[in-house]
């Protein structure tokens, strides 16, 4: 595949990203080529199981993954709040992510998120807890995946914990931990729901160079159960443009860099 059909599909997957489904007339005003070409490019994508053609346009494949629980309405929560917030983190941090890196994704809706924007890049290697971002990533031979193992210890997260991911995490070393969290206070620090996901995190967090919290605005301020780590352990904080303008100075008066997407 020529270099500047590579540019082009990474162009129309970002866009995919960004708007969840996408007519070609939209991607040939962004991207200014022929709709001819477009079609061309889509077909290719369709091929490697990235996108899904539509009539005049496409979608992404991965929603239609989720599709047995969509009437539970636990999952429809958990999908839905902050949905557009988290789609826009989940492509910001990606592009933190450079080829030749081992990260580390922790379940999570907004990692999740992360994990989609990943699908058409090459030469990543994933570790996760989490069962669906191994799902979103398993047919792609451009990303090695790997799943730490271990027990579902609650529902509707697809998060994996107790001790067999805890021996797993141990052996390996990350470049980038991206932790999801229900909470981040200035004092309290990031923190989660359950005490057995967190000790998840802490494990992925000793393990990385760098750390890395994705978490829409809505979670600034909130206190969970669970410590995963205190803010001074937190190396980047990718949120979105809600996100308070003093809060956004605190944060980076403690060396923190804030991204807001």
């Amino acid at each position: 595949m020529s270099k500047k059909i590579d540019v082009r599909a990474d162009r129309i997957m970002r866009a995919l990203l960004r708007a969840g489904d996408i007519s070609v007339q939209e991607l040939v005003d962004q991207i200014g080529t022929s709709a001819p070409s477009i079609r061309r490019d889509l077909a290719r994508l369709e091929k490697r199981g990235l996108v899904l053609r539509t009539h005049g346009g496409a979608t992404l494949v991965e929603p239609l993954l989720y599709e047995p629980f969509r009437h539970d309405t636990s999952f429809q929560a958990r999908e839905l709040r902050f949905a557009d917030e988290k789609r826009r983190i989940g492509l910001v941090a990606s592009e933190l992510i450079s080829e030749k890196e081992t990260v580390g994704l922790m379940a999570g809706t907004t990692t999740t998120q992360l994990g989609r924007s990943l699908r058409h890049r090459r030469g990543i290697s994933v570790i996760t807890n989490a069962l669906n971002i191994g799902m979103e990533l398993c047919n792609q031979p451009a990303i090695k995946t790997t799943l730490t193992g271990g027990t579902l210890a609650w529902a509707w997260t697809f998060a994996l914990a107790g001790q067999p991911a805890l021996n797993m995490l141990r052996d390996v070393y990350l470049d980038k931990a991206f932790i999801s969290a229900t909470g981040f206070d200035m004092e309290r620090g990031v923190t989660t729901l359950e005490p057995e996901e967190a000790t998840v995190s802490q494990m992925m967090i000793k393990q990385a160079r760098e750390v890395i919290v994705v978490a829409d605005s809505s979670k600034m301020g909130q206190v969970s159960p669970a410590l995963i780590c205190p803010i001074s352990t937190v190396n980047v904080l990718v949120t979105d443009t809600a996100l308070p303008e003093e809060t956004y100075e605190a944060l980076t008066d403690r060396g923190i860099r804030v991204i807001r997407a």
